[in-house]
């Protein structure tokens, strides 16, 4: 083992001294307006030594005098003094801002979930009577904005792309000459006991080369009581920005100030590389971190699920990143902050479905919809469950028990009961989903009832139901959960919906058709009763213009469920007018004025069924008669 060198003799320590001395910047102009790692190697070289040489001499006990100590002391307390500039001065001198190149490539995957969704005039027009838990769609953007960036995102396969391998990119923040040298002045800095002095002076400098990253990355100094005064709209923008923000913040700013800190102060001292790191990054992590934070103890509404969600997966993405950089003991404060925020999101997502949930049971609308069309409900529900299938990877993880049904609200009449037995196979989404989809029908029957005319009630059913099965179709996630065995019970509830309407529609109209009661017999003459033959078409006509005049203004939206139960009321009606009028039009042509009495053709009837379900207004389909 190499001995340590002896200590200087009194000649090295007074040319030492000299040396501290020349570069007293309180005792000469020219050493203030110098700095030594400005100038040569070799004046660099000899002051470090200069400094070595009376550090050696304190340590050996070998002075001769207490005067002799005291002024080595005085010289060892100017040259820190200096060298604590002189570090500052590397560190100022040598920090750049990062560019903002290098900040955006920190994210690999750029992409997020694959949401598919009807556009957003499926949001325009829903609006409860009171509140009842579901906002205004135009006053919150899931509705609306939301709903359209998460359209934008694209069809990728990769439905939850925030699952992605460690992509620390670390940067050398300044160059290795520069390195060399604050490595030079920490070691002496730290074994003369002016290890506090080093450590403000790092992170004072690198906290500003930290905030200068953040407002390059649009990140602002807000308070969790700041970030929950926001209005939604304003946060949604600032969580885009967060989520970017954040990978870029663990993964390149900060993983690169722990490899600087590693590079300056590893092996000088005990966990001296730590200590700097977290009083350069400590105040930035928790302000990052903060803003996390305050989302996800923030009031809980259903249009905020799907950006919890969002900020939920960039976190969890973050967690092996976090745990890597923070992974000293010194750090264990923000590894823990990013776990227990991680926690209270998943949370926030699973009490907003279930609030959600009970808002869609409990919306309060009353007021029906003109011509039984498609209930602004059941657009934003089936809209909403969409994006929630869309969110699987993750829910299957957050969601964990089934919804609750059944025993709960056994017999209580505003709360609809749900068998499992039958769909035991199913995740706890997949039954959150149906379940949601029962309730919706279950309001759906409910406001079903304020209509004054069955036929419309049950037109009505029809075309809700209808939709909901278009909209399970028409998404592969949500039907993959809802299963093929749910989406039939579904179709036979809107067709059985269907029959319903035409029994409730037309089983009058087609009984003015039947020879019942027409027949006469007596002692002088039998045959058909001209009389009751005359009031059996007046009543035909009268109910047949009745049922034209009001369900030309009824609206099915869905072109080819219109043309099916067209079609399907014409294969009834035409059929039996036809042989009525083949019957019995000889005896009413017979009589006077028979155009009183037979008003229709067999072709007026086929036109004047195209009318039905087309929602025009009464002026509309007033100007198509007199044409």
């Amino acid at each position: 083992m190499e001995s340590p060198p002896p200590p200087p003799s009194l000649q090295e320590l007074d040319a030492a001294e000299n040396i501290i001395l020349v570069w007293d910047s309180t005792a000469s102009e020219e050493a203030r307006e110098r700095m030594i790692f400005d100038g040569q190697r070799d004046e660099i070289d000899r002051y470090l030594q200069a400094v070595d040489e009376i550090q050696r001499s304190l340590s050996s006990a070998t002075l001769a005098s207490e005067g002799e100590q005291s002024k080595l002391n005085s010289a060892i307390q100017i040259a820190m003094a200096r060298l604590e500039d002189e570090f500052r001065n590397i560190l100022l001198n040598h920090t750049t801002p990062i560019e903002p190149d290098s900040l955006s490539s920190a994210d690999p995957s750029s992409s997020t979930h694959s949401c598919v969704a009807d556009s957003n005039s499926e949001f325009e027009d829903y609006s409860a009577e009171d509140d009842g838990g579901l906002t205004t769609p135009k006053a919150s953007s899931v509705y609306a904005g939301d709903v359209d960036e998460l359209l934008q995102r694209g069809d990728s396969s990769n439905t939850s792309s925030y699952r992605s391998a460690s992509s620390i990119r670390e940067l050398d923040l300044i160059p290795s000459d520069a390195v060399f040298d604050l490595r030079n002045i920490a070691e002496r800095m730290i074994a003369a006991g002016y290890l506090r002095e080093c450590i403000q002076v790092y992170g004072g400098v690198r906290k500003g080369a930290v905030d200068s990253s953040f407002r390059k990355l649009g990140i602002e100094k807000l308070s969790i009581g700041d970030v929950q005064r926001l209005q939604w709209e304003q946060l949604e923008t600032k969580i885009r920005r967060w989520i970017r923000a954040a990978k870029a913040c663990v993964r390149t700013v900060f993983a690169s100030e722990k490899k600087l800190c590693e590079q300056i102060f590893n092996g000088i001292g005990t966990a001296i590389d730590d200590a700097c790191f977290m009083e350069t990054v400590k105040g930035p992590a928790i302000q990052l971190f903060n803003f996390a934070e305050a989302i996800s103890i923030s009031r809980r509404s259903p249009e905020k699920l799907f950006k919890i969600l969002d900020l939920h997966d960039a976190l969890m993405d973050l967690m092996p990143d976090i745990e890597s950089v923070f992974e000293s003991k010194s750090s264990e404060s923000i590894r823990i902050q990013a776990v227990e925020i991680l926690s209270r999101l998943a949370e926030a997502a699973r009490g907003i479905l279930s609030e959600f949930e009970n808002a869609v049971l409990r919306e309060p609308s009353r007021v029906p919809v003109p011509g039984g069309t498609i209930h602004p409900l059941t657009r934003y529900v089936m809209n909403y469950i969409s994006l929630i299938s869309d969110y699987k990877q993750t829910l299957h993880e957050l969601i964990v028990s089934k919804p609750s049904t059944g025993s709960r609200y056994s017999g209580d009449p505003t709360t609809p009961d749900m068998e499992f037995a039958e769909l035991e196979e199913k995740t706890p989404l997949a039954l959150h989903l149906i379940w949601i989809i029962v309730i919706l029908q279950f309001n759906l029957d409910g406001k079903s009832k304020h209509y004054k005319d069955a036929s419309i009630a049950h037109l009505f059913m029809m075309n809700n139901v209808h939709y909901i099965v278009q909209k399970v179709k028409g998404s592969p996630e949500l039907r993959e959960m809802i299963g093929d065995d749910y989406l039939r019970k579904l179709t036979g509830k809107f067709r059985q919906a269907a029959t319903s309407y035409q029994r409730a529609t037309w089983v009058g109209v087609l009984y003015c058709l039947r020879d019942e009661g027409l027949h006469v017999s007596g002692s002088f003459s039998s045959g058909v009763s001209k009389s009751a033959l005359r009031e059996r078409f007046k009543s035909f006509n009268a109910m047949f213009e009745e049922v034209h005049r009001t369900q030309a203004t009824w609206l099915i939206p869905d072109t080819q469920l219109r043309e099916e139960l067209r079609i399907s009321i014409s294969e009834k009606l035409i059929p039996a007018y036809r042989s009525f009028l083949g019957r019995f039009r000889s005896h009413i042509e017979s009589g006077k004025h028979p155009e009183n009495y037979i008003k229709y053709s067999t072709e007026d009837l086929e036109t004047a069924v195209l009318d039905f379900f087309e929602g025009y207004s009464v002026s509309q389909h007033l100007r198509r008669r007199s044409q």
